[in-house]
């Protein structure tokens, strides 16, 4: 039998490495940008265009490579930041696996210029597919420069499974930020299609989340400390007043290294229970520093997943520290022992509004008559002098105005039988009532309707909020004061996007090139209480949205609108409303399903409840 087993290929080999290193653009950023930061760089410029499928350029003052040193870089299994295997256990540099730039040049066209201090020239080496195309000594400033184009030129269905240049792009954003938070002693820049998105002085840890999120995220900060033998805990926790329905700023670093921990992540959330709401995540920038052989990395290609020693230990550590930390700046909330309890409202009466007296009328009192005391319809009045009073009616016929008195009351009570006789019939027809404030049930001649009044009232809704942003005839509601609302650079770029479609559905801005964006105009529905709460809502759920599917993006804001606006289960329908929600809801093209895909009414007939009664 013929030998089947065969060595790969370096050009192969190199390719399938990439499928473990390079998923995306972002992959690229995360390799380049570590790599720049080992090489001892205080100044790092990123340049991205077309969300990193044209461009991902990096360029950094660190130390350089020397002639030799720049060609070998490309090699696989090439590092300068292990010799053996013991070093795997006691890592303090970001790239060792010497895969990540053999790799990426396997897939893209990639141009390296680089000087070390003390050479006059640098070196100029050009890569396609593996392949070396020219190395050459150029003039070229100290560091090094590292441009990636065209990625996945070479293999045509990776390149296709990339996501729109906005999706890459805030990828490539999100690398950006896990890199810059935990290195503020560094000077980033990022500059996309030729325009600066971030520019990051050194600075503080502080500062570097104010610089990242906006200048109001240093209102919201609450600093965490503790050391000890197993770990050293820094950072910052958000407020809880801050914490948000979708997961914003949540940042874990294990020796200056970005991690995911949904352990660790349990043992924040569990600190601040009783503080926010179930349905809410905290914000937090936790910087944890253990001992490098207390640690495994490799336990994932991408390095974000790691392996404590101790995880109960670091769990228990965490919480308590958080818990300290609300309690020491006052925001978890504590006795007060001096507090006078007289002062406050009762408890029963707390929740109970205020009750408006009711003024009832005798009609049949005559003020001017008086009877036997103890007989039918007496009274206690008693006019003291009467004298005179006949002369107020001169000129009138007291006859006329009897009878005229007489038939006021008989029309009265015509129309009030009238009225309870209406009710009485609607009442026998079967008007919609709700049933545990959470389905409005009607009659049919079939049977009876249960509608869901949250998924009914999102369909509607969707519809009505797609045809607006489809035909941009969205009716705006005028702020009498203009709103102002701070949002951070990714989020000012994704309100640009989708500015457009915003404003056919009612939203107007000032401006939104500044950190502070002023609001003149909401869609009807939208309370001025509700409006930065429907606005961070609909950027979470546009950015999570647009990675997951390839819809439109009037679609995914309409479904963002809809599910924020949507009458929630537990809140209390008039008859009126119920009725209108159903006529409503039956007028959608698509009444049966809510925009989520699920079943927004069902229908019991009569034989099916024939059938339960036996």
């Amino acid at each position: 039998m013929a030998d089947i087993i065969k060595l790969l290929p370096d050009h192969v080999a190199n390719q399938i490495a990439a499928g473990e290193v390079v998923q995306r653009p972002a992959s690229v950023v995360k390799e380049l940008l570590e790599n720049a930061i080992d090489a001892g760089a205080d100044l790092i410029k990123l340049i991205v265009k077309d969300g990193g499928k044209a461009l991902i350029q990096v360029v950094d003052n660190g130390t350089g490579m020397s002639e030799t040193d720049a060609r070998l870089s490309f090699e696989r299994h090439a590092t300068s930041k292990i010799t053996n295997a013991q070093d795997l256990y006691n890592l303090n540099t970001k790239g060792f696996r010497g895969e990540a730039l053999a790799s990426i040049a396997a897939i893209a066209h990639v141009d390296m210029l680089t000087r070390v201090e003390s050479m006059d020239v640098g070196t100029h080496i050009k890569i396609e597919g593996s392949k070396i195309m020219a190395q050459e000594l150029v003039a070229t400033p100290k560091g090094t420069s590292i441009s990636v184009k065209n990625l996945f030129f070479n293999i045509p269905a990776r390149r296709n499974f990339l996501k729109s240049n906005q999706v890459e792009l805030r990828h490539i954003t999100d690398e950006f930020h896990r890199v810059a938070l935990v290195h503020p002693n560094i000077e980033f820049h990022l500059y996309n299609n030729g325009s600066e998105i971030f520019n990051l002085p050194k600075t503080n840890a502080r500062q570097r989340i104010a610089h990242i999120f906006g200048s109001k995220m240093t209102e919201r900060l609450v600093p965490i400390g503790e050391q000890t033998e197993v770990v050293n805990i820094s950072g910052f926790i958000c407020k809880p007043e801050f914490a948000k329905k979708s997961r914003g700023e949540q940042f874990f670093f294990a020796n200056n290294r970005f991690i995911k921990s949904p352990y660790l992540h349990h043992a924040v959330v569990s600190a601040f229970e009783g503080l926010i709401k179930p349905d809410v995540f905290p914000g937090y920038f936790v910087y944890l520093e253990v001992d490098p052989k207390s640690i495994d990395i490799n336990i994932h290609p991408t390095k974000t997943e790691v392996k404590f020693d101790d995880e109960h230990a670091l769990y228990a550590m965490l919480r308590s520290t958080i818990k300290h930390s609300l309690g020491q700046f006052n925001v978890a909330p504590v006795l007060d022992f001096e507090h006078d309890p007289n002062l406050d409202t009762p408890y029963a009466y707390k929740e109970k509004g205020a009750v408006l007296p009711k003024v009832t009328v005798d009609a049949g009192f005559n003020p001017f008559q008086q009877e036997s005391s103890g007989g039918k319809g007496s009274t206690t009045y008693q006019k003291q002098s009467t004298k005179g009073w006949e002369q107020l009616f001169t000129g009138l016929d007291t006859e006329n105005l009897d009878s005229f008195s007489s038939v006021e009351i008989e029309t009265d009570t015509e129309v009030q039988g009238r009225i309870y006789e209406q009710d009485d019939k609607e009442v026998q027809t079967g008007i919609t009532f709700q049933l545990q404030r959470k389905y409005v049930v009607s009659t049919l001649k079939s049977g009876m309707l249960i509608v869901h009044q949250n998924r009914a009232h999102e369909r509607v809704l969707f519809e009505k909020f797609l045809g607006e942003i489809t035909v941009k005839e969205g009716v705006s509601q005028q702020l009498l004061f203009p709103l102002e609302l701070t949002f951070n650079a990714m989020e000012l770029q994704v309100l640009q996007e989708i500015r457009e479609s915003l404003q056919s559905v009612g939203f107007a801005f000032e401006d939104l090139n500044q950190e502070t964006v002023k609001v003149t105009g909401v869609p009807i529905l939208v309370s001025e209480s509700g409006i930065g709460t429907v606005l961070d809502r609909m950027i979470a759920e546009y950015k999570e949205g647009i990675e997951e599917s390839s819809v439109s993006q009037a679609e995914l804001l309409a479904k963002a609108l809809s599910r924020n606006l949507a009458v929630k289960s537990g809140e209390v329908l008039d008859a009126e409303s119920q009725t209108a929600l159903v006529n409503d809801l039956f007028g959608c093209k698509e009444p049966a399903l809510s925009p989520f895909q699920k079943k927004t009414y069902t229908i019991i007939t009569d034989s099916e409840i024939d059938k339960k009664m036996g």
